[in-house]
């Protein structure tokens, strides 16, 4: 005989322990998310997930669009004061998060990304013509094709 019961093993295991009166609050308990957010902090997170996107994306941005968006971003996480209600020390605060971390973060991040991007590439320019095997110059390849056809 088979029990259905979808319970893991470890809550059945539980259960046996259970005293067999509960409170309505303890019995709806068992089936509430682990993590629990109310609307207003799902909208935080998902402005505070928003803002680090954008700011990760649009750091070497060339056109206008994406250069406003990274300023923006970068002008609302630098921004220290908490005084309206999606300031970004408002939405770390309320999200558990420690704003002054996360913004070190964002800024050490964007340095690392600065100093990788801005290594100069050394290009040597010659006067030489490329050489072929033999050693000799290599002509261009309209000059071969006008050779070939010369040679028929």
């Amino acid at each position: 005989m088979s029990y259905e019961t979808g319970l893991s093993m470890e809550e059945r295991v539980t259960s046996l322990f259970q005293p067999d009166t509960l409170l309505p609050e303890q019995f709806l308990d068992t089936f509430r998310r682990k993590l629990h957010l109310e609307p207003e902090k799902k909208l935080m997170l998902a402005v505070l997930e928003d803002a680090v996107a954008c700011y990760q994306k649009y750091l070497f941005a060339r056109d206008g669009k994406g250069k406003t968006l990274f300023r923006e971003t970068e002008e609302w996480v630098i921004d220290d004061h908490g005084d309206w209600l999606f300031s970004f020390a408002n939405v770390c605060d309320l999200l558990g998060f420690e704003a002054d971390y996360l913004r070190q973060g964002l800024l050490k991040w964007k340095e690392r990304r600065l100093a990788e991007h801005t290594q100069a590439k050394v290009y040597t320019l010659t006067t030489e013509r490329p050489k072929n095997r033999r050693g000799g110059a290599v002509a261009h390849p309209a000059r071969r094709r006008l050779r070939r056809a010369a040679s028929r």
